[in-house]
Formats: structure tokens, sequence, C-alpha cells
């Protein structure tokens, strides 16, 4: 196998040497860390409602603009750029 020729020159990584011991606090962080805020105008708002007719796909200029700009800043697809801004 032609990893362990150069086994001595390889650079090892350390183990951490630290343990959880507050798992609740440990949890929290995390959710925190994966939390996003998004603030929208009031004039966003209601452009947003004001192209939202009584057909649902039927989405605005201003909609399908914040969808493609969040899909790119945090790199998704659109099916999850969608989902999205679905939740919001």
């Amino acid at each position: 196998m032609p990893h362990k020729y150069n086994a001595v020159r390889r650079h090892r990584i350390p183990r951490t040497g630290y343990k959880v011991a507050n798992w609740p606090a440990y949890e929290s962080g995390l959710r925190q860390r994966g939390s996003v805020a998004i603030w929208f105008t009031q004039e966003a708002i209601k452009a947003w409602r004001r192209h939202r007719g009584p057909r649902r796909a039927a989405s605005s200029a201003l909609a399908i603009e914040i969808i493609l700009t969040l899909r790119a800043v945090f790199h998704q697809p659109l099916g999850q750029a969608e989902g999205l801004v679905g939740a919001l």
C-alpha cells in the first residue's frame, strides 16, 4: 500500500483533548450557530404581498430576485432556496 511508504514523514493530526461537559449548552450553541436572521423592509413586504394574488404560483420579480440572491449567498440548489424563502 503506497500510503505506508511515507508514514514516517507524514504529518499526524493529534486527537482533540477536550470533552463536552455541558451538553445542553453545547447543543444550544450549535442551534444558534445555524440560525439565520433576515430583515425585509416594509416596502419589500408590501410589494411581495401585492403581487401574490389568488394564484400562489405567480411570483413577483422581487420575490424571484430575493430567491436567487439567497441562493447565491448560501450556495444552495434552487429547490432548497425556494424552501428557505417559503419558510420565511
